[in-house]
């Protein structure tokens, strides 16, 4: 490799670390570092002309050290310093380099809004022209000075540009974040729901039915032998279930095998049936085809309100009806139980996740008491379109 070759990486490598360091200087020491580096121009020029006394010294003060409040007030301190660099060049002939209002200048274009900008932009045309007409020299000289304002003033704006895109990268980030955020806390919401009517709907099954289980045994033993083949079946299937959810929680990807749907009401009731309640399905209209999103949001309320009457009702009997109206699917689960105030079911979590799941369907939920004030009704409008 030439040496030229190796020069560019090692000139590149020397920038990277002069900008990680840059930017982990704090403000104010990178302030300070320039009000002295434009105080030691004065000086130096001063000294140079033979003519360092203390005004000198104090003028130069008065020109560099308002640049320490430069980014919280700059225009304000581009026209202090644009002044005091006119006094001193007008009067004394001390600024050959005019740094401090370079550095003014900068500022303004990087962090102030249009109209200040303009505002800056007109007065340093006019302090720059008036600085070099009035005292008689050569316009010649005002090419070289303005040069330095055009690029003091470009390199400001390419910062400002900089800093606007930075922040709107930041805050493309911050809504990617949050979007991951809320999309993350849906799929747990939703597989908690999942889980939520998986097992409180098989396990209040088998409570109902072991609970009863001894009580047949001595009385009715076919009837006890069917009680523990139903919790059996009732548990096994919480279980193929259960595994399907966890399964797609671990691979991430989405469910292959069917999930329930009206079809599936039927075994649903039966399996009510079976565990003591009388429990009965009826359906009327004629059938339309419903999408597999909106079937599982049927079930689940069928289910969630079935769990609810078998856990806490006391009821004797329960009923499901399913109403096929034009571009509408009603859905009645009424028992003879209790009612609300003493189960306390309004402030369920399976209550509110079927109200969530109607909601996410475009649809209408009622619950409440039954008629006269008997048992308790749920009652589903989910729209087919």
């Amino acid at each position: 490799m030439s040496p030229d070759r190796r020069l560019v990486p090692r000139l590149a490598g020397y920038g990277q670390r002069l900008a990680a360091w840059r930017r982990g200087v704090p403000p104010v020491v990178v302030d300070a570092m320039l009000v002295f580096a434009c105080y030691l121009t004065i000086v130096i020029d001063a000294v140079l002309d033979d003519r360092l006394e203390w005004w000198v010294v104090l003028l130069a003060v008065v020109n560099t050290v308002p640049l320490l409040c430069r980014r919280r007030y700059p225009l304000l301190v581009a026209m202090v310093v644009g002044i005091s660099t006119g006094w001193l060049d007008l009067t004394y002939k001390l600024i050959e380099i005019p740094a401090a209002s370079l550095v003014a200048t900068y500022t303004f274009a990087a962090l102030c809004p249009p109209l200040k900008r303009l505002i800056g932009v007109v007065s340093t045309v006019i302090g720059v022209t008036v600085s070099i007409t009035v005292p008689g020299d050569e316009l010649i000289n005002l090419g070289p000075n303005a040069i330095a304002f055009v690029v003091a003033y470009a390199l400001g704006t390419g910062a400002r540009a900089r800093r606007v895109r930075m922040e709107m990268l930041e805050e493309r980030a911050r809504r990617l974040a949050e979007e991951q955020e809320a999309a993350a806390t849906r799929g747990r919401e939703r597989i908690a729901g999942e889980m939520h009517d998986i097992l409180a709907h098989s396990m209040s099954l088998v409570v109902v039915q072991a609970e009863a289980g001894p009580i047949a045994v001595r009385s009715d033993p076919d009837r006890a032998e069917e009680l523990f083949d139903n919790i059996s079946a009732t548990a096994r299937g919480a279980l193929t279930q259960l595994r399907r959810t966890l399964e797609v929680l671990r691979s991430g990807e989405p469910e292959r095998q069917p999930q329930p749907g009206l079809e599936d009401l039927a075994p649903l009731v039966a399996n009510v049936r079976r565990a003591g309640l009388a429990a009965s399905l009826e359906e009327h209209g004629e059938r339309q085809p419903v999408a597999a999103d909106l079937a599982l949001t049927a079930y689940r309320i069928v289910q969630e309100s079935l769990t609810n009457t078998v856990r806490h009702a006391r009821a004797d009997s329960v009923s499901v009806r399913v109403e096929w109206l034009d571009g509408a699917l009603n859905l009645e689960i009424r028992d003879d139980g209790r009612g609300p105030v003493e189960g306390g079911r309004p402030g369920g979590s399976g209550l509110v996740g079927m109200r969530e799941r109607v909601s996410a369907a475009g649809g209408e939920l009622i619950c409440g008491p039954g008629p006269n004030g008997v048992g308790y009704r749920v009652a589903a409008r989910l729209p087919l379109q």
